[in-house]
């Protein structure tokens, strides 16, 4: 029998990678030429990816982050607001008037108005009279063509850390194929470019913790793109700060003279767009509750709130803190004796009145997802309510219905992996297993202690996707296992049953990863749980 030289081996590595790459980028590019919204008026799946669009719209048609004119749009055949979103908030915006806004983070999508207007100039198609030809355009320039570099730079990686090309090929199998990256391809989302940073970021300071590489490219390059990463996951930002200790402890010097400077880049646009888009530095995500105290009355007054009149005492206490309402100030009963709002048309000016420790507080208006309409004002059906119990949520996060190791088994690849890596002490990948252990850590003890309302596994979605940029590291984490596997029929067999299961999760949402997961329609038909 002849043998396999180790050059042949590589050689087969590559050309099975890139075949592997192909063919993930035909079908990621057919499913977005195919995309279709159920009713078919657009490619746009869910609220979350028509809240995006909406904030691109408007900032290439209509010069604002507002969105309200575009979700108020009717089609003219349906007659259905297609552009409509629940994924929005309201607030005063800087004309004086109240105005919506999408809820999302405004760094990412001002980003995407940029590319939109290029293609509006050069093509001379609009999102409002050509929506599928020019999203679909976009989504192959913002997730697809990044895709294949990420495949790009993992292969790489995987070929430096594994030990045979079986292995090697399994984790890039599962990488092309059996992950939710690829599913989540065919719509506009945060996930993806935030795992797609995290690679990046990953690659950069692994070049300068094995090979001590000093140039300020690639201290910039970690900079940036893990600061990209927690731009668009909140929970990335642990991830930021592991990289930023690792660059310091390396060279100070490039540190503070390039990975500064560009992580900077990408908070001022983090917080420069989102003061242009609500006047604040804080993200519209986090008004979700009453605002400050600027004035106070005797509890007295509650029962003459209740008359929806706005008693002359409120009016004077407010004219006080330098607060002047006009004559058409209403108090709107939210909770007879409990909870009230001052409405004030002219300059809409909003406050909350809700009772205090033996008196009555007025609060300024902060909490932009309580308006008339509101999907989030006690309207939240099925998992958007959020799971009462800490100890089931966390079992779902992991092996239930939303289960990380459930849904993808292959990650229990990764978990041995990082164990075999943390036991070799190899240089560098030893320090990167060790991090990821401590981060998942922390992000899922995070989730698990978020309020029962945002324990909701993501809302709908094909698995639990809040965990999405941990992808890449998972990938890197399980080729040493799969090192080990492979060298059993056992465990040979063991790896394609992970990896069947994983496809199959992976595939389950073809058209739509807004939808949720096959274990959870499973469980939901055979009555097994209930939202």
């Amino acid at each position: 029998m002849a043998t396999i030289q180790q050059s042949d081996v590589s050689s087969l590595y590559r050309w099975g990678c890139w075949l592997l790459i192909a063919g993930s980028t035909a079908v990621m590019v057919l499913r977005i030429m195919n995309v279709r919204a159920s009713t078919g008026e657009t490619p746009m799946l869910s609220a979350n990816d028509r809240s995006r669009w909406c904030t691109v719209r408007a900032l290439v048609e209509n010069g604002t982050y507002a969105i309200d004119p575009i979700i108020r749009q009717r089609h003219p055949t349906t007659h259905r607001r297609f552009w409509s979103s629940i994924d929005r908030v309201r607030h005063r915006g800087p004309d004086g008037r109240e105005h919506d806004y999408s809820s999302k983070p405004t760094l990412f999508p001002t980003l995407l108005a940029g590319e939109y207007w290029v293609i509006r100039q050069v093509t001379g198609k609009t999102l409002s009279d050509n929506p599928a030809f020019v999203m679909r355009l976009m989504l192959i320039l913002t997730n697809v063509l990044p895709l294949i570099a990420y495949f790009g730079v993992l292969m790489r990686l995987i070929q430096r850390i594994g030990q045979s090309d079986a292995a090697r090929i399994y984790v890039m199998l599962a990488a092309t194929f059996g992950t939710f990256l690829t599913a989540f391809a065919v719509t506009l989302n945060n996930h993806v470019p935030a795992a797609i940073s995290v690679l990046f970021a990953t690659a950069m300071i692994l070049d300068i913790w094995q090979n001590d590489r000093r140039g300020g490219w690639v201290y910039a390059g970690a900079g940036l793109f893990s600061a990209f990463a927690a731009a668009n996951e909140l929970p990335a930002l642990s991830f930021f700060a592991v990289v930023a200790i690792a660059a310091v402890w390396r060279s100070r010097k490039w540190t503070f003279l390039a990975f500064v400077p560009a992580a900077g880049l990408v908070a001022i646009g983090f917080f420069g767009t989102n003061y242009l888009a609500h006047g604040t530095v804080t993200p519209a995500y986090a008004h979700r509750s009453d605002g400050p105290v600027v004035a106070r009355l005797p509890s007295s007054l509650a029962s003459r709130l209740d008359q929806a009149q706005l008693p002359n005492a409120v009016a004077k206490n407010l004219e006080q803190v330098g607060i002047s309402l006009s004559d058409q100030a209403l108090v709107l009963v939210d909770r007879p004796g409990r909870r009230w709002e001052i409405w004030d048309r002219v300059g809409a000016k909003r406050f909350a009145i809700v009772p205090g420790e033996g008196d009555i507080e007025i609060r300024q208006w902060n909490n932009w997802y309580d308006y008339q309409g509101s999907y989030w004002r006690d309207k939240q059906q099925g998992v958007d309510r959020g799971e009462p119990s800490r100890l089931v949520y966390a079992m779902h996060m992991l092996v239930g219905h939303h289960g990380i190791f459930s849904l993808s088994p292959i990650w229990l690849i990764s978990l041995m992996g990082v164990v075999l890596l943390i036991r070799q002490r190899r240089s560098g990948w030893w320090e990167l297993a060790a991090a990821v252990s401590v981060l998942v850590l922390v992000c899922l003890t995070f989730y698990v202690a978020r309020p029962e309302g945002d324990r909701n596994y993501g809302g709908v979605s094909c698995g639990f996707r809040w965990m999405f940029w941990f992808i890449p590291l998972w990938l890197i984490c399980a080729v040493p296992a799969a090192d080990v596997l492979v060298r059993k029929r056992l465990g040979y067999l063991l790896i394609g049953v992970f990896l069947l299961v994983s496809l199959f999760s992976a595939n389950y949402c073809l058209t739509n990863p807004w939808t949720h997961p096959w274990l959870f329609d499973l469980g939901t038909y055979m009555g097994w749980w209930a939202y």
